[in-house]
């Protein structure tokens, strides 16, 4: 373990987060807020007299492996999280350490669970940061420093892999940081496209700003207590609608079409069926709740919106889907799972992962019915790599054993059966709203402390694929190189 370049790493990302702060700092004063300014100054000095710190000792090599870059992402996600809950409790907004660390935890990982009862007395500095959180959190803030700090190449690679989501991370270009670049440039691009969409529906720029923020990270944070249904607002539900698909797409098919390449994008599977998936959704619970509302059209604006909002894992409501009938329901548990495509902002097991995991049974019942036929496994007309499908079912098997343990722990807190899988899925998956008391119409405040300290640790397994939170607590991982 390279442990210089280690603390030198983790130190950038917490100057990079003091610098991130500035822009709440500047919306304090916008407001002529009392006390919120002086919560950000103390916070972001703190992150850099710390991250300063732990850049004094210079690393005497720079280069990094895969266990690096696994630790690096991790223990960078942890501190970031812990100082971005400073602002919360220092303000008296959320007093209690834990519950801060939660809803910051929750903002970062773009999960959107909240442990706030009155969203709309909250500062407006701090709901900015709050949502902020969800945009930084969405590309990730090692991709920010990649895309805009020199860092060489090798540990460039290392930590992009560790933090983006999703089963492939090829780069668009042969330089990491161009790539980086790349993609949070369309990032931006949407983000600022979806804000100017929002403003001229009527929406308050304020909330426009921090709904937009909350849609690209596909997070689900809202400035309101009712969610988006507190604008009733057809406009706005479409198009957010549509960005929040829109951020559900693999970033690589847009680099594809800024390159004129539209045949690649109309064969990606990926694509596809993620599309069905939505389309075939949307129809069964528009049918399912039509009689609930009296009339199709209102139902399939509440089934489009809802979909649209659990399948890429933002959490954002209009309706407590918790009235509606099972089936729908279930849908909706199905697509907790499911989740965006990889590459995407999104989180839950990923579409790729699922077309992978549908392709790979449907050879093995072929190889069952005729010992001799090999059939091979494909995406996109090309054969996948062995390993690449025994990774898939490995990283299935973490995620059942992980959803069981958290269910076991969560339950030990004397939750019903439903809220805890729905608090674990939604947590793990990084979508938000869950049954029960933590529908979209509730909140997390109910669970206890030990309760919102697993599901903080579900929401970063869930957010950084599971694997570098636990080559943290590997000890093998720690050991020196000889």
């Amino acid at each position: 373990m390279n442990y210089r370049m280690v603390c030198s790493t983790v130190g950038k990302m917490l100057i990079a987060e003091a610098l991130l702060l500035l822009l709440p700092l500047a919306v304090a004063f916008y407001y002529q807020e009392t006390g919120t300014p002086l919560a950000f100054c103390i916070t972001a000095a703190l992150l850099l007299v710390i991250g300063l710190l732990m850049g004094v000792k210079k690393p005497r090599h720079r280069r990094i492996y895969a266990r690096e870059g696994f630790v690096i992402v991790a223990i960078s996600w942890l501190i970031i999280s812990a100082f971005g809950a400073l602002p919360f409790i220092f303000m008296d907004a959320i007093p209690n350490p834990i519950d801060a660390f939660f809803e910051v935890v929750s903002g970062f990982t773009t999960t959107g669970a909240t442990i706030l009862t009155e969203i709309e007395s909250v500062p407006k500095s701090l709901l900015f940061w709050r949502s902020f959180t969800h945009w930084i959190g969405g590309m990730g803030i090692l991709m920010f420093v990649l895309a805009f700090l020199p860092q060489h190449e090798n540990q460039s690679a290392f930590i992009m892999r560790a933090e983006v989501p999703g089963p492939s991370k090829g780069k668009l270009v042969s330089k990491t940081m161009i790539t980086a670049r790349i993609l949070y440039g369309i990032y931006f691009f949407l983000t600022i496209l979806e804000i100017i969409f929002l403003w001229a529906g009527g929406m308050p720029f304020f909330d426009s700003v921090t709904t937009a923020f909350a849609t690209a990270g596909t997070g689900g944070f809202s400035v309101r207590n009712a969610s988006i249904g507190a604008y009733n607002s057809l406009y706005a539900e479409v198009v957010i609608s549509i960005f929040m698909l829109a951020f559900g797409v693999n970033f690589n098919l847009y680099f594809l079409l800024l390159m004129r390449q539209f045949g690649r994008v109309f064969k990606s599977e990926e694509l596809r069926w993620y599309i069905g998936t939505v389309v075939f959704s949307v129809a069964v619970i528009t049918v399912n709740i039509a009689p609930l509302y009296g009339n199709f059209a209102t139902a399939l604006r509440y089934a489009g919106f809802q979909v649209s909002s659990i399948i890429t894992t933002t959490g954002f409501g209009t309706a407590d889907y918790t009235q509606w009938p099972i089936l729908s329901q279930m849908v909706l548990l199905a697509l907790f799972c499911i989740g965006a495509c990889a590459g995407s902002t999104g989180g839950g097991f990923k579409i790729e992962r699922m077309m992978v995991l549908c392709k790979a049974a449907r050879s093995q019942l072929k190889r069952a019915i005729n010992g001799r036929e090999v059939v091979a496994v494909k995406v996109d007309g090309k054969p996948l790599d062995a390993k690449y499908v025994h990774g898939v079912l490995a990283y299935l098997g973490f995620y059942v054993i992980i959803v069981f343990v958290g269910l076991f722990l969560i339950c030990l807190d004397d939750v019903d059966m439903p809220e805890a899988i729905g608090a674990v899925l939604t947590c793990f998956n990084n979508i938000g709203p869950a049954f029960g008391r933590l529908s979209p119409v509730g909140n997390f405040s109910v669970l206890s402390p030990v309760s919102k300290l697993v599901l903080s640790f579900l929401m970063l397994a869930g957010r950084l694929e599971i694997y570098p939170m636990f080559v943290v607590f590997y000890y093998k991982a720690w050991k020196r190189k000889n």
